[in-house]
């Protein structure tokens, strides 16, 4: 009968007591910004609405982060549950020889992924969801620890070399993360964009990267100085890009601008 289950259940929430109350809290939450977004979305500005695309996707990723850690969650205790039907398994016995000031904290991670730990459970058996990687990471540490414990690190001096200011060029780094169905469009824009910098006085050279299988571009600029691609950023063909920019990208651009001797700019085209 449903009535007793949830009477029964009732009694025994602890903890989750308050974890459903949370899911019910935040269910309201979406249905309501969902049905303003639906009322909104077709009125708002350009900007409003890549704002609007940019809260969504990330609320969808944190539910699925929540989503996976129950998950994973889940499947621990569902394996723990099968090896207690099965019965204890006697785990093998390893001799291993240890030295040094390295010793404890090796014993203590081997403990903690001992046979009886869910975590060692859950892997040995397969079922690894991505939110349990931590503990590989940990461990791929553990041994960048120990080879470097194990290597005598050398501080020799560098030599400064004395440049003046205007004997640097600035190298500008865009990424970029279009949406599929604006990909055409995005490239025609990108093409314009690009015709008209390299035509500027003070642009060395422009070249664009798509990574494989994405709708990702990494754009690399080359400036004589910093005043120049100041100056380009207030040109009109700049401003037209960046407006586009709002309908086209999936989340806002990342730009990262460095720093390089001229020098080694003649030597690379000479």
């Amino acid at each position: 009968d449903t009535d007793e289950l949830c009477e029964y259940f009732s009694q025994h929430l602890g903890e989750y007591e308050n974890v459903l109350a949370a899911l019910e809290e935040l269910n309201m939450s979406i249905l309501k910004a969902m049905d303003k977004t639906k009322k909104d979305y077709q009125e708002s500005t350009h900007l409003e609405q890549f704002v609007t695309r940019f809260l969504l996707k990330e609320t969808t990723n944190q539910l699925h982060s929540l989503q996976s850690s129950l998950e994973c969650a889940m499947e621990t205790t569902a394996e723990q549950t099968r090896q207690e039907k099965q019965g204890p398994v006697k785990p093998e016995v390893l001799s291993i020889q240890l030295s040094g000031r390295r010793s404890n904290r090796r014993l203590q991670r081997n403990n903690s992924l001992s046979p009886n730990n869910p975590l060692l459970s859950l892997v040995n058996s397969g079922v690894y969801d991505e939110d349990c990687q931590w503990t590989v990471q940990v461990n791929r540490l553990q041994k960048l620890i120990d080879r470097l414990e194990q290597k005598e690190i050398r501080m020799e001096p560098v030599e400064e070399e004395v440049l003046e200011s205007k004997s640097h060029i600035l190298i500008v780094q865009r990424q970029l993360s279009v949406l599929e169905e604006e990909l055409e469009e995005f490239r025609l824009a990108l093409r314009q964009y690009m015709d008209c910098a390299c035509a500027q006085t003070g642009c060395l050279h422009i070249a664009v990267q798509r990574l494989a299988n994405e709708s990702r571009f990494i754009l690399y600029e080359f400036w004589e100085h910093n005043n120049v691609w100041k100056n380009h950023l207030q040109t009109n063909y700049s401003k037209t890009f960046q407006r586009g920019n709002v309908d086209f990208l999936e989340t806002p651009e990342s730009i990262t601008t460095m720093l390089v001797p001229a020098s080694w700019w003649v030597l690379n085209n000479n």
